[in-house]
């Protein structure tokens, strides 16, 4: 008897029907038929119920030490710097200095021409010194013989007024016994009165001296030795312009002008800075600035350096500005090679605060919701990813603190949490704890399983 396979039938070792039908027995085929169609309907309901599993990779909370660091762009000033302008208008006769030169405070760097300057003081020291012979003539010697001759004066005056006296009482005594006339009595008067008017002259002209006189003449003497000495400073001064000194250690960055080539007031003739420390001035957010303090630890990060510039935070300039949202941070830094160029645009990088025993997870397992929450995927026992909403404190480079929400030793989700619902069945992958280069021998099974399931489903 010849057999035939109704078409439609599945052909499959796990689940399949088969039938023989026969002109003589056609109800047994349709049994057949039906018996196929539940066996397949079977088959397709097992496939479906399967759980899907996805692949991430996990890392664990670690507790460590954790820093927050405040970052701007910041530009480099010299520590010092001087535009030296001449005081005086005048050709240069003489540079000693070059551009790149290193000099001290006080160096003599170039001289004007000076002549006339230098003749003109040497007239004003000559009569300061005649200045000064007149004040001490007239303190030593003028002044004390005079009020030596005016007190030997008030000393004859008063002893001829004594001398007197003494001739008139005595003619008065023989008037009044009448042994002298009237007339010689009224004469020995005369001459009394006449010598006490002398002593009087005598004394006032000695008070006068010393009360006025002196002071007077003594100011006179003063004020020219006075007016002489500050014409001789000032040609003295003007003297001293004409040679160019520095006014700090440095190096010499700029000198325009050439021997011979007239100077302008106002112009700079030399510019000095004081590079062997330079300063980093940048402009951060008022709050970021709350966080520094003068002290704080800093890096400078200067392009075509290899290796960062250690500096400290020197200050935080409070906001002149009330409506200001940001504040001046300086940053000082030694820099004895001279690397660092004042102008340089450079990336600053300021130690705030520093929590010894965080927790830290990295920043690729963190989830941000529309409302600005934080979550991570938490990997339980059950190897299940449960979301867990955390309060994430300090971010450093590319971990994050996590202030609540976890523990020490708990797993979060690092790859494959983006879209990853809730509750979800997931298998942990061992490419993080693979050294390079090498292929980790789970991941052919997972693809075979995986795979295994996919035919299952088409089937």
């Amino acid at each position: 008897m010849k057999s035939t396979r109704p078409a439609g039938f599945p052909n499959s070792a796990h689940c399949h029907a088969s039938a023989i039908l026969t002109p003589s027995s056609k109800r047994i085929a349709s049994l057949f038929v039906a018996t196929a169609l539940i066996f397949s309907t079977g088959c397709s309901r097992d496939s479906a119920d399967k759980e899907p599993v996805v692949s991430v990779q996990v890392a664990p909370v670690n507790k460590t030490a954790i820093q927050r660091t405040v970052t701007a762009e910041a530009i480099l000033f010299p520590l010092q710097q001087s535009a030296i302008t001449p005081k005086i208008s005048a050709p240069v006769r003489t540079f000693y200095v070059k551009r790149g030169a290193k000099i001290h405070k006080g160096q003599l760097l170039a001289v004007l021409e000076n002549r006339d300057l230098a003749a003109a003081a040497e007239e004003n020291k000559g009569t300061y010194e005649q200045a000064q012979a007149a004040y001490t003539t007239t303190t030593a010697a003028s002044l004390p013989e005079e009020i030596q001759k005016a007190k030997l004066d008030v000393q004859a005056a008063k002893q001829t007024l004594e001398a007197e006296e003494k001739v008139y009482r005595s003619r008065q005594d023989l008037f009044q016994q009448g042994a002298l006339p009237r007339k010689e009595l009224d004469q020995s008067g005369v001459s009394l009165t006449q010598a006490r008017n002398q002593y009087e002259i005598a004394q006032k002209h000695l008070d006068s001296l010393m009360a006025v006189g002196k002071q007077q003449e003594l100011k006179s003497a003063a004020g020219q030795l006075t007016s002489a000495k500050g014409k001789y400073l000032g040609a003295k001064a003007q003297l001293n312009y004409s040679e160019i000194r520095s006014p700090i250690d440095g190096v010499v960055t700029d000198r325009p002008l050439y021997p011979g080539e007239m100077t302008a007031t106002g112009t700079p003739l030399i510019t000095v800075m004081d590079i062997s420390q330079v300063i980093a001035r940048a402009h951060i957010p008022q709050a970021e600035a709350a966080l520094l303090k003068v002290g704080n630890k800093a890096s400078i990060t200067v392009p075509g350096l290899d290796d960062p510039v250690d500096g400290k935070v020197t200050v935080v300039s409070p906001a002149l500005d009330p409506n200001s949202t940001t504040v001046e941070v300086w940053v000082k830094a030694a820099n004895p090679h001279h690397s660092l160029k004042p102008g340089t645009s450079v990336q600053l990088s300021m130690l705030a605060q520093t929590v010894p025993d965080a927790l830290v997870v990295p920043a690729s397992s963190l989830l941000t919701a529309p409302d600005g929450s934080t979550s991570v995927m938490l990997v339980g026992s059950d190897n299940r990813a449960h979301q867990k909403t955390v309060k994430v404190g300090i971010r450093q480079d590319d971990q994050a603190q996590i202030a609540e929400g976890l523990q020490a030793g708990d797993r979060v989700v690092t790859s494959g949490n983006y879209g990853l619902p809730d509750n979800t069945k997931v298998r942990v992958e061992a490419a993080a704890e693979k050294t390079k280069g090498e292929k980790p021998s789970a991941e052919k099974p997972g693809s075979d399983k995986s795979g295994d399931e996919k035919s299952g489903s088409e089937k």
